[in-house]
């Protein structure tokens, strides 16, 4: 029982000319027991304790075996030498054992102990010293070995085990006595009634005890650094684009954006394609877009406001003609157009699809506009540390008369600046939809190397103009990962330990605010 360990430990200590160790007086006491006990005396200051953790080396069976018969290698030299002309190979392991002549031969030749003459072994020595059975008797003895090699080196023969041990030091404390008196926890109203109250021994508080933890929901990393990006966006003057349609036609998430149906982007082995239903009708125009309600009750339509009415039929021969033959100064792709292709539904591999919607429903009213998206995109990509098959894409637009590749550069150093990321580099690259196109870098101390941090561009007039915005009007673009700076700041090096049933949920209960702009 608890109490009589109680008393048994304080007995112990109490005779005890100096500090006692746990192992040597309570051997049969198992960890959990012992530390309880101790926490319990400790608490009261009767006693002081600390832990101690060591490793202990144990025998193996076979290693037993050896420590008292003596080693595979001596059996194979006694046999040898008790043959006085020779012993036959053959007959070898009859006498000592297959185990032990096909370890023994070997290890006993190594050290001269015999030699080889034609089909016999002979003693090439009349007494030898087993090293390996003293060495085994001496880890028996004391459960260690002053030489580290010979232990690692009996560890990889299998003959010793490591096991750790965990013992505590127990010394008597200021408040110590061989008598423990039980405190009250609770003042009771018999007490107070009987006067008891007086005498009893009342455990005092502890007000530095921790509190019990108290549950609550919890932030995902990846929402706490969405939230910073949005922040940073909305400081900027953007407004966030609608991104709640995950599935999209072939025509807003490809055809639109001036990629021609012919692009290795648009196989299966990239994109998700919809089995049920495969295909949808041409753009039309949102039910939402028809008729508005007004804050008054009232409806509006955009002709009644001054918008004209978009033209979706127009603007899908627009981008049909743009790629068959050419427009807007531009020769196309020259290929058939295929109208079944354009209307294939996918689960959307960029939030650019977007971006393009809402470029073609500012056409209705070209004016300077700024807009931004944080939302999930899939890739049919092969899942690993540093990819899966659905992640977020962080985007950014801005329309304006006038603007330039200058702008665009002078603009990614202001963004990335509010990150904490300075100093960035920008590498040429090829896009279908921008022209020019820029990667952009920026130096990742921890890992001392540039990285790839986000691709940009200006919008081609193939993908601006069939959508009826004016010719001088500019669209820069841009885009990076949501997970890579999450990765970053949390120091995660799997990406699907960020996202994904393998995340651990205490990572998302105790993971710590971030600010994108502080290390």
């Amino acid at each position: 029982m608890a109490s009589d360990l109680l008393s048994h430990v304080l007995d112990t200590v109490s005779q005890a000319d100096g500090p006692i160790l746990s192992n040597d007086a309570f051997p049969t006491v198992d960890f959990t027991t012992i530390k309880s006990t101790l926490d319990r005396l400790g608490s009261r200051e009767m006693i002081t304790f600390k832990q101690i953790d060591r490793e202990e080396a144990n025998l193996t069976t076979e290693a037993e075996e050896i420590a008292a018969q003596g080693s595979h290698e001596a059996k194979v030299f006694e046999a040898v030498r008790q043959a006085v002309d020779g012993l036959k190979i053959a007959d070898l392991p009859g006498i000592v054992g297959k185990e032990s002549a096909k370890i023994g031969q070997g290890k006993a030749f190594k050290e001269g102990w015999i030699k080889k003459d034609k089909d016999l072994l002979k003693a090439t020595t009349s007494a030898i010293h087993d090293a390996s059975q003293d060495q085994l008797r001496t880890i028996q003895q004391t459960k260690t070995y002053p030489d580290s090699k010979v232990l690692s080196d009996l560890r990889k023969r299998k003959l010793v085990t490591m096991q750790k041990v965990i013992t505590f030091e127990i010394k008597k404390g200021p408040k110590f006595s061989r008598e423990f008196v039980k405190e009250e926890t609770d003042l009771t109203a018999d007490m107070l009634a009987t006067g008891t109250w007086k005498t009893v021994k009342l455990k005092p508080y502890n007000f530095n005890a921790m509190g019990a933890p108290t549950m609550s929901g919890a932030l995902h990393p990846l929402n706490k650094v969405r939230h910073e990006f949005r922040q940073i966006f909305f400081e900027m003057g953007f407004e966030e684009m609608p991104t709640n349609r995950y599935v999209e036609t072939g025509f807003w998430n490809f055809d639109a954006l001036f990629v021609p149906q012919q692009h290795p982007a648009r196989d299966l082995q990239d994109t998700f394609y919809i089995a049920d239903p495969s295909v949808a009708d041409k753009p039309r125009a949102d039910p939402v877009e028809k008729t508005e309600q007004l804050t008054d009750g009232s409806n509006s339509s955009h002709k009644s406001q001054g918008h004209p009415q978009q033209d979706y039929e127009k603007y899908w021969n627009n981008i049909k003609e743009v790629h068959e033959k050419g427009k807007y100064g531009s020769i196309g792709y020259r290929y058939p157009f295929k109208e079944d292709e354009s209307l294939k539904l996918v689960l959307r591999t960029h939030t650019t699809a977007v971006s393009t919607y809402m470029l073609y429903k500012l056409a209705a009213n070209p004016r300077p506009a700024r807009y931004f998206s944080i939302d999930r995109v899939f890739r049919n990509e092969t899942v690993d540390a540093t990819h899966l098959a659905e992640f977020h894409q962080v985007e950014g637009v801005i329309a304006d008369f006038g603007l330039a590749l200058g702008g665009l550069i002078g603009f990614m150093e202001v963004f990335f600046a509010k990150m904490g990321i300075h100093g960035l580099r920008f590498k040429p690259a090829y896009n279908p939809y921008t022209e020019p196109s820029l990667e952009i870098f920026g130096y990742h101390a921890g890992l001392k190397k540039w990285v790839e941090i986000g691709n940009s561009g200006m919008f081609r007039p193939e993908m601006l103009e069939p959508m009826g915005l004016p010719k001088d009007m500019r669209v820069y673009g841009w885009g990076l990962s949501l997970e890579r700076p999450t990765m970053i700041k949390y120091g995660v090096s799997n990406i699907r330990e960020l996202l994904g049933h393998k995340v651990d949920l205490n990572f998302v209960e105790s993971n710590p605010a971030v600010r994108l702009e502080k290390d």
